[in-house]
């Protein structure tokens, strides 16, 4: 099956991707937001297929917002519209993208010892939950 994806198509994907990245870093633990977002930014551009063509570059002159609310009001629901509009295309390229991000987020989880925090737990269950709404 073939996949076509308009600019603003695209930059859905990115903003859902790259800004589960920052939701995760914000909730990251102090000093280590940093950790959180070199490990996520590594996931998403390891990506495969097209959706990891599009995932390679961050989405240029995005403003997320002063707080982490803002950031979400406009990230979650860019994970479910992503979903969406990969499902009504190709369900195997849906697949790839939500593996991604759940890899990502995975990923930016695990630079903690042992455990990740509640606050990553709960922002990773939210990412999750935007991602299975579609």
């Amino acid at each position: 099956m073939s996949i076509t994806l308009t600019d603003q198509d695209q930059l859905t994907l990115r903003i859902a991707a790259w800004g589960a990245v920052s939701l995760m870093s914000a909730a990251g633990a102090a000093g280590s937001a940093h950790k959180v977002a070199t490990e996520g930014s590594i996931a998403l551009t390891s990506a495969t297929g097209p959706v990891g063509h599009v995932l390679s570059k961050a989405p240029k002159g995005v403003k997320y917002g002063k707080t982490v609310a803002d950031l979400a009001d406009q990230v979650l629901p860019a994970l479910t519209a992503s979903m969406s509009l990969l499902k009504q295309q190709d369900p195997a390229e849906a697949d790839n993208f939500r593996r991604t991000v759940i890899v990502t987020i995975e990923a930016a989880a695990r630079i903690h010892e042992g455990r990740p925090s509640p606050t990553l737990t709960e922002m990773a269950r939210k990412i999750t939950e935007a991602l299975d709404a579609a």
